[in-house]
């Protein structure tokens, strides 16, 4: 008897937790425009993620002979909808960087092509070859890749937050490392399975 009297306060408590999957290929497609605006990249139109739907309305329906019916509960706790979230990068902070690593980006240019800087496993920049550049100029292209490093990690992270998922930086570190390589300018040295490769 006294678990009849407590059913009313459980159900009025019950939670019902909604997952919110990353979106990986919103952020991948995300990824690719924002690396072709750095690197500048002519020739491949950026890809806008499109704008994910408004969850659609189920209208309410007879259910059919056989069916089993709606629960009695239905109409206290709805059922949850999939949702497929976007990932946004209009913040200020977000295109603060975006334009900060564009306009490095001339600066880094021939260092990629002379392949003395090239793009490590994890999307971040190396000085994989300090002899093709000149001593004179060694301490500032070591600065540029020190800035260009620190502006990516701050970028994951901005983007992460900004989406209010902190947990997704990972996730975000490891799809912007792929396109960082993919839309390299062509020449560019790239860490693969531990070895260096041109493209």
């Amino acid at each position: 008897m006294k678990l009849l009297r407590l059913l009313p306060l459980l159900l009025c408590t019950a939670c019902v937790t909604v997952n919110v999957y990353f979106p990986a290929e919103a952020a991948e497609s995300a990824a690719r425009v924002f690396t072709r605006e750095v690197y500048g990249t002519e020739g491949n139109p950026p890809v806008r993620p499109a704008p994910s739907a408004p969850d659609a309305v189920e209208p309410e329906t007879t259910p059919a002979p056989g069916a089993s019916p709606r629960s009695s509960l239905d109409w206290l706790i709805a059922p949850a909808a999939a949702q497929t979230p976007n990932l946004d990068l209009s913040s200020p902070a977000i295109a603060a960087l975006r334009a900060a690593m564009a306009a490095r980006h001339p600066a880094l240019a021939p260092h990629y092509a002379s392949g003395a800087v090239g793009i490590g496993a994890d999307g971040l920049l190396v000085l994989r070859d300090p002899a093709a550049v000149p001593l004179a100029a060694r301490n500032e292209v070591n600065l540029l890749i020190g800035q260009e490093n620190r502006q990516r990690a701050e970028l994951y992270r901005e983007i992460a937050n900004a989406n209010g998922h902190p947990e997704w930086e990972p996730q975000i570190r490891q799809i912007w490392a792929k396109q960082w390589v993919a839309n390299a300018p062509g020449g560019t040295w790239f860490q693969q399975g531990g070895q260096w490769a041109r493209k």
